[in-house]
């Protein structure tokens, strides 16, 4: 009797507290906000932060990218601050190039409230993308960053907010997507034309589009009507410049949130940046602005909320013309042939002094000022010293 009087309690005790206390080993905190700063949107929703680079006083421009495998700077920027990179047999691969990389290691990034110790920075060269955007991009932040924490995007305030990884309870109303992220975030959607079909897309915050599709995608699934009018497009990325093929489709859905007539460009994918079959093409953020976004890495989670862009109109227009920053001056880039831009004789080469009776000489509000489909547009422009002007209908692709 004894015995058992004593081996009953004993019992109970290795039943009940030795599992309690493997339970409290595994509970993790809760989720804490450390800051909350501002960023600015460019053409087609790309986010840009500012953040100083390690003991270097200069303020720099950095685009959020979940395109992005890590974090990357500027080849310029980096002679600028006379930094010197480490030569590295690694190769990145673009949407227009495959190439050999240095990289700038064991750096610190500060936002305000907040530093991040030992990121290795790869060089690249982002001079197109200064170009395309009419602002300073000093580089890239991507996967590196990204993965140490939650990340609250808030389009409504244009301020994104960074909290510590650990449980975290998202707002009701949204959605949970659960994309596989393997340093890239690859989202199952659905496209559809004359036939749907679904399949992986990269989430990518960094590209100023709708969609981009491979055309060995569009091709292979054959759920585009192959009657259906196109248009040429310069695009521009990672190593370049790419053509491409502009249109609209009739729905693509994300989650249970489905958009119509979404304008999309194909192209060929001969650096095999989305490892085709694996992903069909990326969802850009013309897409992903639309909501109130909260990236959780270390759950492969991103929640996504509609926003006050939800209902924002697409871009329609059909210019024919590409307008780059180079040097304090706007130029015309690529001028597609049959286009209302080569119509009213319009060069590559050409300076715009103004669009309209703006002379502001502001890279994006032009941009804007020709998103406006069937309405006619005046663009004054020095070629070889000569001011002239040309006034053209915009098209519209819809």
């Amino acid at each position: 009797m004894k015995r058992l009087i004593v081996l009953f309690p004993l019992a109970f005790l290795l039943f009940v507290s030795i599992p309690s206390v493997a339970q409290e080993e595994f509970i993790e905190p809760p989720s804490k906000q450390i800051t909350t700063i501002p960023f600015i949107q460019l053409t087609g929703g790309i986010v840009i932060v500012q953040a100083k680079l390690s003991n270097h006083p200069d303020t720099l421009n950095f685009v959020l990218d979940t395109g992005s495998s890590g974090i990357s700077l500027d080849s310029a920027t980096a002679d600028y601050l006379k930094v010197k990179p480490v030569p590295t047999d690694r190769t990145i691969r673009g949407i227009a190039s495959v190439h050999k990389v240095s990289f700038l290691y064991n750096q610190e990034l500060h936002f305000p409230g907040l530093t991040i110790d030992s990121l290795d920075f790869h060089i690249n060269d982002y001079s197109i993308l200064t170009a395309v955007y009419g602002e300073q991009i000093d580089g890239i932040i991507g996967y590196s960053v990204f993965s140490r924490y939650i990340l609250k995007m808030d389009y409504d305030s244009n301020r994104v907010s960074f909290w510590t990884n650990g449980t975290i309870r998202y707002p009701r109303g949204g959605y949970l997507l659960k994309p596989t992220i393997n340093k890239m975030v690859a989202q199952t959607a659905r496209v559809r034309d004359v036939e749907a079909v679904t399949s992986r897309f990269l989430y990518d915050m960094g590209a100023g589009v709708c969609m981009l599709l491979t055309r060995d995608f569009v091709t292979d699934s054959s759920f585009i009507d192959k009657r259906k009018k196109t248009w040429t497009k310069e695009g521009e990325g990672l190593g370049g410049k790419i053509d491409m093929e502009l249109m609209v489709i009739r729905e693509v859905r994300v989650g249970p949130y489905r958009f119509r007539n979404v304008p999309v460009f194909i192209f060929d994918d001969e650096t095999n940046v989305t490892s085709y079959p694996y992903m069909g093409g990326l969802l850009g953020n013309d897409i992903l602005r639309r909501f109130n976004v909260i990236l959780n890495y270390a759950k492969s989670d991103i929640h996504i909320m509609p926003n006050s862009h939800y209902t924002d109109a697409f871009d329609y227009s059909y210019s024919g013309v590409e307008l780059y920053y180079i040097n304090g001056l706007i130029l015309i880039g690529d001028v597609a042939k049959g286009s209302p831009a080569e119509a009213a004789g319009l060069k590559e080469g050409d300076e715009v002094i103004g669009i309209n009776k703006n002379f502001s000489l502001n890279l994006n509000q032009y941009k804007v000022a020709l998103q406006t489909p069937n309405e006619k547009v005046k663009i004054i422009y020095r070629r070889n010293g000569v001011i002239s002007d040309v006034e053209f209908k915009i098209k519209s692709i819809f």
